[in-house]
């Protein structure tokens, strides 16, 4: 059975950061890109981030691009996502997802509310 489960999220001030990571399970993690998803209030579902399974090749939503950094340990099945200076309007549930999206999260994701 694919599990995947997030940690990281929390509370967090205008500026400040956070490390958000996912560890899978019941696939093959190396041989799969891997993806950051978020979901606001209201809003749909938003590509954050991808990371390739070879070489690590990455790629931003332009809203984050510059402040959140992607990056993955297939030995620990965890893909991790950095996130700098951050602003009210990253306030979401993120997922990590193991298939293009758009896409239903398997997960329950992680809260990450910015506010002051």
């Amino acid at each position: 059975e694919v599990q995947l489960v997030e940690s990281g999220g929390g509370l967090v001030q205008p500026g400040g950061s956070l490390r958000l990571s996912c560890v899978g399970s019941g696939f093959t993690f190396s041989d799969h890109w891997m993806y950051w998803v978020r979901q606001a209030p209201g809003k749909k579902q938003e590509w954050v981030s991808t990371i390739a399974h070879e070489y690590g090749t990455t790629y931003y939503a332009d809203s984050v691009k510059g402040r959140f950094t992607i990056s993955r340990d297939n030995a620990r099945n965890t893909v991790y996502l950095q996130m700098n200076d951050l602003k009210p309007e990253d306030t979401a549930v993120y997922y990590c997802v193991k298939d293009a999206p758009p896409v239903v999260p398997r997960s329950q994701g992680t809260q990450v509310t910015v506010s002051s």
